[in-house]
């Protein structure tokens, strides 16, 4: 199974492989990627483009396990290099860097998961829970085994897929090792969740949250902002809010809507039927949605350039106030500065608004400011850069 590995001036070069999916979530930057399935079985999100024109599959046991041990063995050659470069089996940032210069993106993968501790491995694609459930405890059975130093073991899941598990097998899954299950709530409102065909109603998104929660598994829901556009503003971080409230989730996952080309919502955009709003608007749900958060004990996480405010993040109750700072301090800019900080962020030279205080990079992004607005070309840029992070 094994395939030859030659070592050239101290770098590894290997045809040695196994497979990966396209995506995962930002909090899990240094897992170990394990695809179990391919692409989404569902794949019919207005919103999202990514598996588009992919037909979805499922992996056999047989073949993630054998992923599992071509894993096993590039540690093992890891350690390797190191051991050549007189290291004795650390991963440290010389090995990393030596290993990089080759060039080969799963040798580097492994190499920097190993460089983090090793510790968390993530199942791809995006709703690996649909495989049976004794499929999936024979696969994070032997995954622990391979990899002992694997701690936290996550994965997407759709709300539909959870509602077709029982607790008890949920429950089976935790134990095992499965720690935290990732959902794309997107919205609480069924008006919004229809128009993007998510699949799934308000309730059938409570019912799905409280299982993984009552099965004692560590549960992130992740949230929209502007996904209501301005045709449901108020109604989609307030719904949303309600069906949080319900659930209680671990982790509130905010992200920000960017439409893009070649999905149904942007066909829907061209078409007349969805109207985005503006960059003030969505700040302004996002208050609207906290400051409807009530009763819970989530932590609010912000881990994603595409949201303005960034530093919106912090544990409920005790942050609520501070995070409702931060909101009302860009909304109590003036006109002008609000552009600045708008375009700042989206181009790069911003990343909180204290950001703002440097007058240097102030004054350089209100040139850009002034010039795109004379140009009338401020907001085509605005969504030109959104989309670039896409």
């Amino acid at each position: 199974m094994m395939e030859e590995t030659v070592f050239v001036k101290g770098v590894l070069k290997m045809t040695l492989s196994f497979e990966q999916g396209p995506i995962r979530p930002p909090s899990e930057a240094y897992s170990l990627l394990l695809r179990l399935t391919r692409n989404c079985p569902w794949n019919k999100c207005a919103f999202c483009r990514t598996y588009k024109g992919k037909s979805f599959s499922r992996r056999s046991v047989e073949e993630v396990k054998e992923d599992i041990d071509r894993v096993v063995e590039v540690s093992r050659l890891v350690g390797e290099v190191s051991q050549r470069q007189g290291y004795g089996g650390e991963v440290n940032g010389e090995v990393l860097a030596k290993i990089y210069e080759s060039g080969q993106s799963q040798f580097y993968h492994v190499a920097f998961w190993l460089y983090h501790g090793g510790r968390t491995a993530f199942l791809q694609d995006a709703n690996s829970l649909i495989m049976k459930t004794e499929d999936l405890l024979e696969i994070i059975n032997y995954l622990k085994k391979r990899l002992p130093t694997v701690e936290r073991i996550t994965s997407y899941a759709r709300s539909i897929t959870l509602l077709r598990k029982e607790i008890g097998e949920l429950a089976e899954l935790g134990r095992a090792g499965l720690s935290r299950i990732h959902v794309g709530l997107e919205s609480g409102s069924d008006e919004v969740l229809k128009f993007i065909d998510k699949g799934v109603t308000s309730l059938q998104h409570i019912d799905a949250g409280r299982r993984v929660k009552e099965a004692g598994i560590s549960l992130s829901e992740y949230v929209i902002l502007g996904m209501g556009g301005q045709r449901w503003a108020r109604e989609h971080p307030l719904d949303t809010a309600r069906v949080l409230n319900a659930i209680n989730p671990d982790f509130i996952r905010l992200r920000s809507l960017t439409v893009v080309k070649g999905t149904p919502l942007h066909e829907k955009m061209v078409q007349g039927e969805f109207i985005e709003q503006s960059e003030e608007d969505v700040v302004r749900g996002e208050k609207l949605l906290i400051e409807s958060l009530r009763d819970i004990q989530s932590s609010i996480v912000s881990d994603h350039s595409l949201n303005l405010l960034e530093e919106v993040k912090g544990k409920l109750p005790v942050d609520k106030s501070g995070m409702l700072a931060v909101i009302d301090r860009f909304l109590e800019l003036t006109g002008r500065d609000k552009e600045n900080f708008i375009l700042g962020k989206r181009w790069g030279m911003y990343r909180v608004l204290d950001d703002m205080a440097d007058s240097s990079r102030h004054a350089r992004v209100q040139e850009a400011v002034d010039r795109l607005s004379r140009q009338g070309s401020f907001l085509d840029t605005i969504s030109s850069l959104k989309n670039q992070i896409i």
